[in-house]
């Protein structure tokens, strides 16, 4: 029988990422920016949570947008009626954003004048988890209509996340939505994971949120 090479293409491709994320990571904190990689499910209010994060640091730090989507412009247009710096970036039917990718997102960013740049990936909560981006910290967003049980099926994305944001706490009376054991289930999978429960409709737990990450921001750029 013939000997034949096996290339394990799957664990290549992961650690030649993870490489490259490394020195993207170098790159951003010779140049003093902050990359927040902001992942969720569509339609968890992951657009009108990072307006209400633009509007309350827009003040402090000169801010640039990524938009991520297979296809359309529509969250950019939102974003930009913010007046934070924004591009859209077209995966091309692809469901996550690698290192390379987001270099590239960067590039057409331009971060010369850019201190807090945040990605907003591709919606959903699997692939995007896969990849390591490059960013500073991942964040996550848990919409209360999604369900308490979902770090138990996706335990990748919240095992990667620094920060877990639970949205639409303004809706719990009406799902049977069990915050503790959202918060218990979240913290069997990443002990380390800060968990912030908000509403980005009504603007409770946001300040929590925006401090969080003014404080990494800093940390980072000091």
């Amino acid at each position: 029988m013939s000997e034949f090479k096996v290339l394990e293409i799957k664990k290549s491709v992961f650690e030649d990422n993870d490489r490259q994320a490394d020195l993207l990571r170098d790159e951003l904190k010779k140049n003093g920016v902050f990359l927040l990689n902001l992942m969720s499910s569509p339609g968890s209010g992951k657009t009108t949570t990072l307006r209400r994060t633009i509007e309350a640091l827009k003040d402090e730090f000169k801010i640039g947008v990524m938009e991520a989507d297979i296809d359309s412009d529509v969250d950019a247009q939102t974003i930009s009626e913010t007046g934070a710096k924004v591009i859209q970036l077209h995966t091309g039917g692809m469901c996550h954003l690698d290192a390379e990718m987001t270099k590239q997102g960067l590039e057409g960013l331009q971060t010369s004048d850019v201190e807090l740049a945040i990605l907003e990936n591709v919606g959903n909560l699997v692939c995007p988890a896969e990849f390591d981006t490059g960013a500073v910290k991942n964040a996550m967003i848990l919409s209360v209509p999604e369900g308490h049980d979902k770090p138990l099926k996706y335990p990748l994305m919240f095992s990667i996340c620094d920060v877990v944001l639970i949205n639409k706490i303004d809706v719990l009376p009406y799902f049977d939505f069990d915050l503790e054991k959202c918060k218990e289930y979240v913290l069997k999978r990443n002990p380390n994971a800060k968990i912030i429960p908000i509403s980005s409709r009504t603007g409770e737990g946001i300040e929590e949120w925006t401090n969080w990450l003014r404080e990494e921001v800093k940390k980072w750029r000091a």
